[in-house]
């Protein structure tokens, strides 16, 4: 199958940041994380019966194997004999795509509170400012939250959030500006070629020749230097220049001497690193960074917030994509009856389940 990267920039359903809302979302179930765990429990979610909505901090679907290593070859998912790790996002995209599960990309989930009233539902917050109103929280956050690795530069910290960047959520913002893109992987040039389309310029700067990113993509950047579209440049961020408090130009360090790159704004994406984040603050018992779990619902020590996948944590725990398929399958029974205390769960092996076929079939609303 070929690495098609279907989460594309534009295909990012996330709210800015500066976005709030009055009345939070209601749905049955929030899946945190839109890795290959979190995209198989949306099925599985919609095969149940169960509305859910999942947030990413990253800017698109597919957590470390489509951010950290996308061309990984896979060989234990049962039924498929091999396939690259980004194949496998793919594959699991199209299998939810028939649900059309809404995908809030670009932001982070911070708290979590219990609402009063029966059946008891929990209010969920982002770092967007949005809220979800659920029965239940499954997090597939895999190793943890990510993080951008961050500039180093001394100039660096007072430019982030208005002209150093470490995500684009908002395109619009950089129109008719000079605009560096550093990094050598699919999201550095992906948002290269796109910003090309909106920015007076675009220098996308790698530290080398090579990069980690689809063959197609390079071929398709190296392109648009030729056609005099946007330029590349390998070296390293030296210092930031700025005037006042805004960005005026970047010095870098080439192999063979030092260049000053004008630019207004500067996307750094270096890559990611784990961190438990906000998570760690949820009063969940846990271990190392990781959530303990009962083994029979893969429930944490709250009401209602489950994990599964290499963040959930238990005697025996295999860290296999397989493990974190299995516990969110038996996470969402657990979960579906916090959604519909009064009806039972009733099992239909799907390939009977009418309205399953239907919705594979047409979609659904």
């Amino acid at each position: 199958m070929q690495n098609t990267h279907p989460a594309s920039p534009s295909q990012d359903v996330s709210t800015p940041p500066a976005a709030t809302n009055t009345e939070p979302v209601r749905t049955d179930v929030l899946i945190v994380g839109a890795g290959p765990v979190g995209l198989f429990a949306a099925f599985q979610a919609r095969v149940l019966g169960l509305q859910c909505e999942i947030v990413d901090v990253l800017d698109r679907a597919g957590g470390q194997c489509t951010e950290l290593y996308p061309e990984k070859p896979i060989y234990d998912i049962p039924a498929v004999p091999g396939c690259l790790a980004q194949d496998l996002v793919d594959r699991l995209l199209e299998q939810c795509a028939p649900f059309a599960v809404p995908m809030h990309f670009g932001q982070r989930v911070e708290g979590v509170q219990e609402l009063p009233g029966e059946p008891q539902r929990l209010l969920v917050a982002t770092d967007a400012g949005k809220r979800f109103e659920v029965a239940a929280v499954l997090i597939c956050a895999g190793a943890g939250a990510f993080a951008p690795q961050r500039v180093s530069l001394p100039e660096a910290a007072a430019l982030e959030g208005r002209h150093l960047h470490y995500a684009v959520r908002d395109v619009s913002r950089f129109a008719g500006k000079r605009v560096i893109v550093a990094g050598g992987g699919d999201s550095a040039l992906d948002w290269a070629l796109a910003l090309r389309k909106v920015a007076a310029r675009v220098t996308l700067l790698h530290r080398r020749e090579g990069f980690r990113a689809a063959d197609h993509t390079v071929a398709e950047m190296r392109a648009a230097v030729a056609a005099g579209e946007m330029d590349f440049v390998v070296g390293m961020l030296g210092a930031l220049q700025t005037e006042g408090d805004a960005l005026v130009a970047a010095q870098v360090r080439t192999r063979e001497d030092t260049l000053t790159l004008p630019a207004d704004e500067l996307v750094a994406l270096y890559g990611l690193v784990s961190e438990p984040g906000p998570i760690a603050h949820w009063d969940l018992d846990m271990r190392a960074g990781r959530i303990l779990v009962d083994t029979t619902t893969y429930e944490s020590s709250r009401r209602g917030i489950f994990a599964a996948g290499d963040i959930a944590f238990y005697p025996n725990k295999q860290k296999l994509i397989l493990s974190g398929f299995h516990e969110a399958a038996l996470a969402l029974r657990r979960a579906y009856h916090y959604a519909f205390p009064d009806k039972a769960l009733v099992h239909v092996h799907t390939s009977n389940n009418a309205a399953l076929k239907e919705a594979l079939t047409h979609g659904t609303d």
